[in-house]
């Protein structure tokens, strides 16, 4: 099979490999649509492979085309999402059904062969099925969705509250929809980009926020007066968000990380002591699972998409490359800020 190959720093290849060998109780994919991660990134242009060749990707859908020996959940010509995170299902944070936060864990896309390929293997239980109504293009968005939900859960979520998202990425654009889906009172998206802004309001949000405006504070204000968020999600990973979180939470809100920060960030403690006045409970997010593996957060993301309540709009796409061109595809991200929303490698 053809498959984009990491050799070295910035040395992809598309390339002739050997094709996956199915075992017992695992499944043969062929990928139809397969996402760009922000987390794939450094390892194709920064040496952050684990070794090296190998196929990296783990947003993907497609179609299973073969079985192993004592499968029995699926069977070929599903239309599936692949579930990238392979837990021991043996540790302790396993046995809790923290699958996530496993000690001794592969990942498909990473520290085993991906998705950006014609085709992927992996465990039965690393698929959920999805029917017709559903693309292969929101297949490929499935990881993303479950990443924003298991954040909003993060803080043991609630409707009926105003909730700020900060950032209008894939993922703060997912959480935006949950907290919706879920009873929010209101939710407002925060971002610097003016198009990102008007796609959160094309996917259902009530108010967004460009924190570049002069009078952004007053807008705050007189969207919750005196009495800040009642949740928070930051999805951006970077210090100016992760600091408006203390500004916007109000007391005894809901307080969650789910971007990943790669800079050092610093809290004066002027900043901190919001925290302490608010009592606003704060905590982070990694991943998207829960117990029965994969969790919920798959089973509601294929459900949602179903029924449309989980809004699926062309704009969440920046651009659309066959495999083939994967290299020309990681060559946008040397540019900052030029790729704005996914970048989807299709196979035909």
């Amino acid at each position: 099979m053809k498959a984009g190959v990491i050799h070295a720093k910035d040395d992809l290849r598309f390339e002739e490999v050997s094709n996956p060998q199915v075992g017992e109780g695992e499944v043969l994919v062929k990928v139809r649509a397969t996402g760009i991660c922000g987390s794939d990134i450094p390892r194709v242009l920064a040496d952050g492979a684990h070794f090296y060749p190998i196929v990296i990707g783990h947003e993907f859908s497609g179609d299973i085309v073969e079985i192993g020996e004592n499968v029995t959940c699926v069977k070929v010509g599903d239309r599936v999402a692949g579930v990238p995170l392979v837990p021991c299902m043996k540790c302790d944070d396993c046995i809790k059904g923290d699958y996530a936060l496993c000690k001794h864990y592969s990942f498909i896309g990473s520290r085993e062969q991906g998705s950006f390929a014609e085709y992927v293997k992996m465990p039965e239980k690393n698929v959920v099925k999805f029917g017709d109504s559903v693309s292969y293009e929101q297949g490929a968005f499935f990881e993303p969705s479950t990443v924003a939900l298991h954040g909003l859960l993060r803080c043991d979520y609630k409707g009926g509250e105003d909730v700020a998202i900060l950032g209008g990425g894939t993922i703060g654009l997912f959480t935006a929809q949950w907290a919706r889906i879920f009873g929010a009172k209101r939710v407002c998206v925060f971002d610097i980009d003016n198009d990102r802004l008007a796609l959160a309001k094309k996917l259902g949000v009530d108010f967004t926020i460009n924190t570049r405006d002069e009078d952004y504070k007053e807008q705050i204000k007189d969207l919750v007066g005196n009495n800040g968020f009642g949740f928070v999600y930051e999805t951006a990973g970077v210090d100016a968000t992760m600091k408006l979180a203390f500004e916007l939470a109000g007391n005894k809100a809901g307080v969650c990380y789910i971007g990943t920060p790669t800079r050092e960030l610093n809290f004066t403690p002027e900043l901190l002591e919001k925290m302490l006045r608010k009592e606003f409970d704060l905590t982070g997010s990694w991943m998207s699972y829960s117990a029965p593996f994969p969790g919920k957060e798959w089973t509601l993301t294929a459900h949602y998409f179903s029924t449309g309540d989980l809004r699926f709009e062309d704009e969440l796409i920046f651009k659309r490359l066959p495999l083939s061109e994967i290299k020309s595809g990681f060559d946008m991200y040397k540019t900052p800020g030029f790729v704005k929303g996914k970048i989807l490698l299709l196979n035909d």
